[in-house]
């Protein structure tokens, strides 16, 4: 995978796949070939070992300010409601793949983080910001569902379902204190201290053990919509599964020897 593939930057180092949208000029603003590309990436993801963990974050000043105006929204609309639909399912898919992507995944929120750009930051794992940054649900604000790439979905579990129905319909920004506060953000820091934590924390995980940490995206993500008794079977399945895996025995043998685990994510 070749960061000259994308419309934004792409690094790997370390087991750290790093995705920095880098349009500055327009906040990192989203076009049709990004949105595609995006998609395919979450989804290649998947089955490139070299990445254990995935920061996503963006260049200048803001980290993503939505669909551009004029490259998206006046072709949209000059099209034919089914290709509006297919363009619509594109984006949804993005997200989709995202949550479906067996790591973790880290938004690192510079700045602005705005429509589409918030649904990003939303659907990542780990939400780390700059006390500079903000959210803006601004959906409502031109006119269009504040439920968009699954923003209804995934936000009520985080805030509750009656501050989503306020940040969906209101479409108020969120600095990043008032993130911290409601969930939303995982952890504010200096605005200069924001790619050094996010890594940290990034190091942690992709030098932790990798199965134990995809199966519990996994759960997280299949348990929204179970009830308790599923729930704990689907647990216990897992964890029984684990407790014979390759890592959880290097735990007891590093344990036994009065080390740290190595661990190989099997």
């Amino acid at each position: 995978m070749s960061s000259s593939d994308f419309d934004f930057h792409f690094e790997i180092a370390e087991g750290i796949g790093t995705l920095t949208l880098d349009r500055p000029d327009s906040l990192n603003s989203l076009s049709f070939e990004i949105y595609a590309q995006l998609e395919r990436l979450f989804a290649d993801l998947e089955r490139d070992k070299s990445v254990k963990v995935l920061i996503l974050t963006g260049a200048g000043k803001g980290f993503c300010s939505g669909g551009h105006v004029e490259e998206i929204i006046a072709q949209l609309l000059e099209r034919e409601t089914a290709e509006t639909l297919q363009f619509t399912r594109m984006t949804g898919a993005v997200v989709r793949n995202m949550r479906r992507l067996n790591k973790p995944v880290l938004a690192a929120i510079n700045g602005t983080a705005a429509g589409a750009g918030a649904v990003l930051g939303l659907a990542s794992d780990m939400r780390i910001m700059s006390e500079k940054a903000s959210f803006a649900f601004l959906f409502t604000k031109v006119g269009l569902t504040g439920a968009d790439m699954g923003a209804a979905y995934l936000l009520p579990p985080i805030v509750g379902s009656g501050r989503a129905a306020e940040i969906l319909m209101l479409g108020e920004k969120l600095k990043a204190k008032e993130c911290l506060r409601i969930g939303l953000a995982n952890r504010v820091v200096g605005a200069e201290d924001l790619m050094t934590e996010t890594r940290s924390i990034a190091r942690s995980l992709a030098e932790g053990p990798g199965l134990a940490l995809s199966m519990t995206k996994r759960m997280l993500v299949n348990e929204r919509n179970m009830d308790l008794d599923s729930a704990i079977e689907q647990e216990a399945q897992a964890q029984a599964l684990l407790l014979g895996c390759a890592d959880h025995r290097e735990f007891y043998q590093a344990w036994k020897e009065k080390r740290d685990p190595r661990f190989t994510g099997r």
